[in-house]
């Protein structure tokens, strides 16, 4: 195979595209399709500080990689989920990135800062593991942003993951998610843009350009994903895939492009600060600290307040910030 771009010997192919590019010009392309995807959405500016949330994956690094590259003030932050030695291997994977780099890292230890890890979250609480790992992951990614001066969350998610979401959710058709799954979310009083760079680039691409890149990652699965739902979707478009290669960007990108507009949330969500941190919900308390508090057997407010299995369940589904935003399990963030 020859190089798309320079006519080089290729070392990597990317089907959907009918093309071949060798280490520096695929390198080359990784960059042109995040920063076509930052304009087209124009999801920062060369002034503002973005924090990248990152995992110790290979998606979310390699976008911390490739800002730094376009010369962007990107800082990390690593989220401690408690998960054995899953997550010291990943921690380790971040640490060592921005060390080499000389880039700033957040470190929040969820067992440390909030008294829970996921693994007992998951025995003791009315939601699955995966499901308070990504709305844990939320609530402190915009709490640390804020707090340390940051104007733009971005997280690692890639053309794979965003599929994915689309398809799961128009199989039950979820007209809110759906509304809500674009590259951009705004600010909103208390809550930070957030943005996906990564949307226009496939897992195998993603994958590519932190091997070309020698990005040391964590390659294995978190070990409490076995079962979510996501992955069964994956498997489905990854199917589509290989027998239509392009099948996955024509299908969420044709959604951006024709399908999103359709879907524009007419209703203005009312936002006020949680009872307990402070943070924006749309109830008394915020889905995570609900979802603390059942955990931790702690009450909220008065004893009728006491959040049930049913009420946590409830919040934490139809909180402003839904699920699909920022993925699943540990890997969630990649």
């Amino acid at each position: 195979m020859r190089c798309r771009r320079c006519k080089g010997p290729a070392v990597i192919e990317v089907r959907r595209h009918n093309a071949a590019f060798c280490r520096d010009c695929f390198v080359h392309h990784v960059r042109e399709q995040v920063r076509r995807a930052i304009e087209a959405f124009d999801m920062f500016g060369p002034r503002d500080r973005i924090l990248v949330a990152v995992s110790g994956g290979k998606d979310s690094l390699a976008l911390w990689d490739v800002l730094l590259d376009l010369g962007y003030d990107a800082g990390g932050l690593y989220v401690g989920l408690g998960i054995g030695a899953y997550s010291a291997r990943s921690a380790e994977f971040v640490r060592t990135f921005a060390a080499e780099r000389g880039a700033e890292l957040l470190e929040v230890d969820l067992a440390e800062e909030f008294g829970f890890d996921i693994p007992t979250a998951g025995r003791k609480g009315s939601r699955s593991p995966c499901s308070v790992c990504g709305l844990s992951k939320r609530y402190v990614f915009n709490r640390a942003a804020l707090e340390h001066g940051y104007d733009v969350i971005a997280t690692g998610h890639n053309l794979d993951d965003e599929a994915a979401t689309l398809l799961g959710n128009t199989l039950r058709w979820q007209t809110d998610y759906i509304a809500r799954q674009f590259p951009v979310l705004p600010s909103e009083e208390g809550l930070l843009r957030k943005v996906k760079p990564l949307y226009r680039l496939s897992e195998l691409e993603t994958a590519g350009y932190a091997f070309l890149r020698g990005i040391d990652y964590v390659v294995e699965e978190c070990p409490l994903v076995a079962g979510n739902t996501q992955l069964r979707y994956k498997e489905a478009m990854n199917h589509l895939e290989a027998t239509s290669p392009g099948t996955k960007a024509q299908f969420f990108l044709s959604f951006l492009e024709r399908g999103a507009p359709l879907f524009a949330r007419q209703d203005a969500v009312d936002l006020r600060p949680c009872e307990r941190c402070g943070q924006p919900t749309t109830g008394r308390f915020c889905a995570f600290c609900r979802a603390r508090a059942q955990v931790l057997g702690e009450r909220l407010g008065d004893p009728a307040a006491a959040p049930t299995d049913r009420e946590v369940a409830a919040n934490v589904s139809e909180e402003v910030l839904p699920a699909e935003i920022y993925g699943g399990g540990a890997e969630g963030l990649a």
